[in-house]
C-alpha cells in the first residue's frame, strides 16, 4: 500500500490518490451507471417523506416564507454537492467522504468519516423503513383490514429492553411494554426485498429506483398542476409573518431551513456510486448537481401550490404568540379550530400535501398522492443502503474492516456479502 507515513504512527497515515486507484483496480465493481440513472438515483435517495410532510411544519415556521427557507436549504447543499462532485472526479471509487478523507487527512479520521457515514445510512434507512411500515399499516387500517400489533411494531420489544437496562417505569413505557409488538414485519420485508435487490445488480436497482421516482414526481407533478392555477396573491402576504428569525429559536425561515434540510438528505449518495459510474469524472457530477436542481424546483412549485391555494399563515396562541410545530400548546389550537367549524390550517395538517388537495376539491387525487409516497418510499431506503454497503466495502478493502465485508459476487458483480449484513442489521 503506498503510503505516506506522518507523525503518529499507523492511524496517521495518508493514502495517496495512485494508491486508492490502484486498489480499486484490483478490486473493483462494474461500471454500468450514466449521468441519467445518477440523477434519478439523486431524486430518489432525496424526495422521501420530507416533502409530504414538513410542509406544514415549515410553514408554521416562517408562513408562506417558507420557499426562501428552501432556497437556503438547496443553496446549502449545492455547496456541498460541489465539493463531492470536485472530489468524487479526481478519486471515483466507492468510499465518498471516507476516502476523500483518507487520502488528504489520515487513517483515523477517515475511519471516523466512515463510521459516521455509515451511522447516517443506516439510521436513514431503519427510519424510512419504519415509517413505511407506519403508512401501511395506517393505510391498511383505512380500508378496514387491521393489522396485529405484535407484528406491526417493535414498541413491546425495546420497551422491555429499556426496562431490563434500569429504565424509569413510566406508565407510557409500562403500556409499550405490555401492548406493543414484537417485531415490525412490514419493515423487515421491505428491507429484504431492498437487500436482495442490491445484492442483484446495481442495474436493476438502478432500474427498479427509477419506476420508484417516476411515481412520485408525477404524484408531486400532479399537485402542482392542479393548485398553480388556482393560486391567491393574497395568501402570500404577509409573507415571512415570523421574520428572518434563527436557528436557536427555530422559527422565521432561516429556522425553517433547519427543518427543511432533511428533505435534502441524501444526495451525497451519488457519489457512493462512482465506482459503478460510466465516465465518473463527467457522470457524477451532473449525477450530483441535476438531482438537487430538480429536487430544489419541485419542493419550490409545491411550496407555492399549497401556499397560494389555502395559505400558510402560523398558528398562534390566544396571546398571538407563535406556536412550536408539534408542541401540546399547538395541538390544542389546532383542536380548538377544528372544532368550532372553521377549516383545518395547512400547518395542522400531518399529510399536508393530501389536506391541500382534498380542500380544493380532489379527494380522490389526495388519496393517490398519498398512495404514491406510500408506493415510492422505499427507493430511500434503497439509497441509503446502497451508500452504507458501499462505504463498508471500501473500508474493507482499504483494511480497516475484515476482507470478507470486500468480497464481490463473482456473477452480479456486486458486494453481496456486506450487502447481506447490512441487510440483517438494518
Amino acid at each position: 500500500m503506498a503510503t505516506v507515513a506522518p507523525k503518529g504512527g499507523l492511524f496517521g497515515r495518508v493514502k495517496s490518490l495512485d494508491a486508492i486507484l490502484a486498489t480499486a483496480e484490483k478490486k473493483s465493481l462494474h461500471r454500468s451507471l450514466g449521468a441519467f440513472q445518477l440523477t434519478l438515483l439523486g431524486v430518489g435517495a432525496v424526495i422521501g417523506t420530507g416533502i409530504f410532510v414538513l410542509t406544514a411544519v415549515a410553514a408554521q415556521k416562517a408562513g408562506p416564507g417558507m420557499m426562501l427557507s428552501f432556497c437556503i436549504a438547496g443553496f446549502v447543499c449545492a455547496v456541498a454537492a460541489l465539493c463531492y462532485s470536485e472530489l468524487s472526479s479526481m478519486v471515483p471509487v466507492a468510499g465518498s467522504a471516507y476516502t476523500y478523507t483518507y487520502a488528504v487527512m489520515g487513517e483515523m479520521l477517515a475511519w471516523m468519516v466512515g463510521w459516521a457515514l455509515v451511522l447516517e445510512y443506516a439510521l436513514g434507512a431503519s427510519a424510512v423503513a419504519v415509517g413505511w411500515s407506519n403508512h401501511v399499516v395506517g393505510a391498511l387500517s383505512d380500508s378496514g383490514f387491521h393489522f396485529p400489533a405484535l407484528i406491526s411494531n417493535a414498541d413491546g420489544l425495546m420497551a422491555k429492553v429499556a426496562l431490563a437496562l434500569g429504565a424509569k417505569e413510566t406508565p407510557d413505557l409500562l403500556a409499550a411494554a405490555q401492548n406493543g409488538g414484537f417485531i415490525n414485519l412490514p419493515a423487515v420485508f421491505v428491507v429484504i426485498c431492498v437487500t436482495a435487490l442490491l445484492i442483484k445488480g446495481t442495474t436493476e436497482s438502478a432500474m427498479v429506483n427509477a419506476a420508484l421516482v417516476v411515481v412520485k414526481l408525477t404524484a408531486l407533478t400532479a399537485f402542482i398542476i392542479l393548485t398553480l392555477p388556482l393560486i391567491k396573491g393574497s395568501n402570500f402576504h404577509p409573507f415571512t409573518p415570523t421574520g428572518f428569525g434563527n436557528l436557536s429559536s427555530g422559527t422565521g425561515y432561516v429556522g425553517a431551513a433547519a427543518s427543511i434540510f432533511f428533505a435534502y438528505v441524501g444526495f451525497d449518495a451519488v457519489s457512493t456510486a462512482a465506482e459503478e459510474t460510466v465516465n465518473p469524472q463527467r457522470n457524477v457530477p451532473i449525477g450530483l448537481i441535476g438531482s438537487l436542481l430538480i429536487c430544489t424546483l419541485i419542493y419550490l412549485l409545491v411550496a407555492a401550490g399549497a401556499t397560494g391555494t389555502v395559505g400558510a399563515q402560523p398558528v398562534t396562541s390566544a396571546a398571538g404568540a407563535f406556536l412550536a410545530p408539534g408542541s401540546p400548546e399547538m395541538a390544542g389550537r389546532c383542536a380548538a379550530i377544528v372544532s368550532s367549524g372553521a377549516v383545518e390550517p395547512l400547518v395542522c395538517s400531518k399529510h399536508a400535501l393530501v389536506h391541500v388537495l382534498q380542500t380544493i376539491n380532489y379527494p380522490v387525487v389526495g388519496y393517490l398522492v398519498g398512495l404514491a409516497a406510500i408506493i415510492a418510499l422505499p427507493s430511500v431506503v434503497l439509497m441509503m443502503m446502497f451508500g452504507q454497503t458501499r462505504v463498508f466495502f471500501t473500508m474493507a478493502r482499504d483494511g480497516l474492516l475484515p476482507a470478507s465485508f470486500s468480497k464481490v459476487h463473482p456473477t452480479f458483480k456486486t458486494p453481496y456479502f456486506v450487502t447481506a449484513v447490512t441487510g440483517v442489521f438494518a
